[in-house]
């Protein structure tokens, strides 16, 4: 399936209110060289006098040395900051319990993973029953001695007999896929290489599988080059990726992002292609069953998505939006085409998130305001159950085959760590199979959920979390969450780092901005491109609603957000200065010019918009982060993170934005930027890095309200 990740009009500038530092000394920021660089947008010049900062820092020396002078500073100050140490401790205590995923059944044997508490990354295992002596299957951290080398996808074929292995290196996005031979423990020769945000779409035979590959580009552009012309092979397990079919590619269409599945059943290849962040796409199948039959186009435009849930010989099941904006399931008879199309779940109030083919049913996974609710279906599309979840929280899971019976799904929350039940789908009766053991009472925390008024008028939903008792006085240490793009809901989860915080005292906000998917196309639609100051509207409501409340204050507030959520935080500190104490844009895209030309970052014209059209370059223009920062405005106290691997959002965007913003900076109050080695986007960080990350995180937030650490 596609995996494409996978990421202001006016600015209200005034002086923030001076909070206690605690123990801030006199910040000597390291001088950045400017250069003189202006670009022409459509009559508009826009200058970059740290255009330079953009290269590589693997490949640049004077990167790279700004790089370690930065990180002197910040490290210096961050472990001068009295009781970061009780926070290390803390949180080290809290991330040493046993963490398991869901079980996934695979053939006639189970599959797992596991973290013993503080192992850097998590062990996959295998068990032939549920009840069986569990042996290792994969174990990352021999790998790498640093645990930078993470499991970065797994896929099983049919028979369970060979797994295709994903390894991803300091976080980048790149992976290496490698095959193991599941019943020897023994890995074939070959590794395959250049390959981003595949499917692995093993044939039926189990003799091999399609995959998308990108072409190789020199190494010193590894990490920024765009990502183009991407093509589907086909990889015959024991031989060497140069001897990989090429199935199929469009020349003439280079910006297309290509993926692959195999149908169930395995007669048929269905081609999906891409075109950015939307959800949309179309559609060829071949059946292979005919060695000499071509992909025929079944959707033949980028009109709406269309994702394949499953099939009944040529009867394909489709979750799509084509007259559904919240998406309804309907089948598709491949031999006649759309004309065919019949629907089986029409569209709801709720938005239909996924939807699975598992037990000879359809599984429809909704968002009920921004809380799981799960249906099942027949096929004919008639209701069978609703399951129910016990309150607050995210819920998720029941994947499985078309003939599987025996299910798992898990549910948390802010307060409440991970329970996995085994669910049994003729019966619908769901059985506790696993519990976190963590040392924590979810009955000493409140989790609520309020609505509060944006600046148009839109009603907006927020999570809130804290202790029992706490006292609306305005003097409370609060960290507020948001992202706010790319149709992507934020749910209440559990995560020790949010456990540690609310333990310390703090308040955690999470606010469900439009952008995000969490009522479907047209919330999404409210804070895409021409609209997107509605989702800077939207958080910068949300800091308001929790000091008008009295929950906190603008010295006791911080902000935090990362990928396109560094972009939130970044936009609105830059526009309301004045409202917030802290601010934590973490790998950001701050630069929203620029940003189509780096990695991925031309998928998301479809969210940002475009800055060689006129009408969203003036759009994107307003409130880039990086170009809107004003010369003499006294800044929150920001700490921006990024990693110097980051091949996502590439981390010239945070750079430049930190040059820029210690050069505009007014006050004595440090905006400083932390920059991780070894390490990305954020998927596959070591535990040990996570550690020292959040404390140092937390460390700077406590210092920033004048909070002391708790003992």
């Amino acid at each position: 399936m596609r995996t494409v990740t996978g990421l202001c009009a006016a600015l209200a500038l005034g002086v923030l209110s001076t909070a206690t530092l605690g123990s801030a000394p006199d910040f000597d920021y390291p001088t950045t060289k400017k250069v003189d660089v202006v670009d022409d947008y459509h009559g508009t010049p826009v200058p970059d006098p740290y255009r330079w900062l953009e290269e590589d820092v693997r490949e640049s020396e004077r990167v790279a040395d700004w790089v370690t002078a930065q990180n002197k500073v910040t490290f210096g100050y961050l472990r001068s900051i009295p009781g970061r140490d009780r926070i290390v401790k803390r949180l080290t205590d809290l991330w040493d319990y046993e963490r398991y995923s869901a079980p996934s059944k695979i053939a006639d044997y189970y599959v797992y993973s596991k973290n013993d508490g503080l192992q850097n990354q998590s062990v996959m295992y295998k068990i032939d029953s549920l009840h069986a002596r569990p042996e290792v299957l994969i174990d990352p951290n021999s790998w790498s001695e640093d645990g930078t080398v993470a499991l970065s996808g797994t896929s099983f074929s049919d028979d369970g007999r060979f797994a295709a292995i994903g390894r991803s290196k300091a976080g980048s996005d790149w992976k290496t896929w490698s095959i193991l031979d599941v019943h020897r423990g023994a890995w074939f020769p070959e590794t395959l290489d250049w390959i981003k945000w595949t499917s692995i779409a093993w044939t039926k035979d189990g003799r091999g599988f399609f995959y998308t590959r990108f072409p190789e580009v020199p190494q010193e552009d590894r990490f920024t080059a765009l990502n183009i012309n991407s093509k589907i092979y086909y990889h015959r397990a024991g031989t060497d990726q140069t001897e990989d079919v090429l199935v199929f590619e469009r020349p003439d269409e280079p910006r297309w992002g290509l993926y692959a599945q195999v149908t169930d059943d395995g007669r048929y290849l269905v081609i999906g292609a891409s075109i950015g962040t939307d959800d949309v796409n179309r559609v060829w199948v071949r059946d292979l069953s005919d060695p000499y039959a071509g992909p025929r186009a079944l959707v033949k435009t980028f009109d709406n998505s269309f994702d394949l849930i499953g099939n009944e010989g040529p009867a394909f099941f489709f979750l799509t939006d084509s007259e559904a904006p919240n998406r309804r399931v309907v089948k598709v008879d491949i031999r006649e085409g759309l004309d065919s199309m019949e629907e089986v779940i029409a569209e709801r109030e709720q938005v239909l998130q996924s939807v699975s083919h598992t037990g000879n049913m359809l599984v429809c996974s909704y968002l009920k305001d921004v809380l799981p609710q799960v249906t099942m279906h027949r096929l004919d599309g008639s209701l069978v159950r609703e399951v129910e979840f016990p309150g607050i929280g995210s819920g998720g899971g029941f994947g499985g085959d078309p003939d599987q019976t025996e299910v798992f799904y898990s549910f948390s929350s802010y307060n409440l760590p991970p329970s996995i039940y085994k669910y049994d789908m003729l019966t619908g009766e769901s059985d506790l199979f696993r519990t976190a053991n963590i040392d924590v009472d979810p009955d000493k925390y409140t989790v609520s959920q309020v609505k509060y008024t944006s600046k148009d008028g839109t009603k907006v939903p927020m999570f809130i979390a804290h202790k029992k008792g706490l006292k609306l006085d305005g003097s409370n240490p609060t960290l507020l969450y948001g992202y706010g793009g790319f149709n992507i809901s934020l749910t209440p989860g559990f995560s020790v780092i949010r456990l540690a915080w609310l333990e310390m005292g703090g308040v955690y906000a999470v606010a469900n901005l439009r952008g995000g998917g969490e009522y479907g196309k047209a919330w999404h639609d409210q804070g895409k491109k021409l609209q997107k100051q509605n989702v800077f509207d939207d958080f910068i409501a949300a800091a308001e609603y929790l000091i008008d409340q009295k929950y906190t204050s603008t010295e006791k507030l911080a902000i935090q957000g990362g990928s396109n959520g560094g972009l939130l935080v970044g936009a609105c500190m830059i526009q309301r200065p004045d409202l917030f104490g802290v601010a934590l844009p973490a790998v950001g895209v701050m630069d929203m010019i620029r940003f189509p030309r780096f990695t991925a970052g031309r998928y998301w014209t479809d969210d940002y918009g475009d800055p060689q059209k006129s009408d969203e370059f003036g759009a994107l223009i307003a409130y880039s982060p990086y170009h809107n920062l004003k010369d003499g405005v006294r800044y929150p106290s920001t700490m921006v993170t990024t990693a110097d691997t980051d091949d996502r959002v590439v981390p010239g965007h945070s750079f430049k934005f930190a040059a820029r913003l210690q050069e505009a900076h007014s006050g004595d109050n440090p905006v400083l930027i932390r920059i991780q080695t070894d390490a990305g986007h954020g998927a596959g960080k070591p535990t040990k890095f996570l550690i020292e990350e959040y404390a140092d995180i937390f460390a700077f937030c406590f210092d920033n309200m004048g909070e002391k650490i708790p003992r």
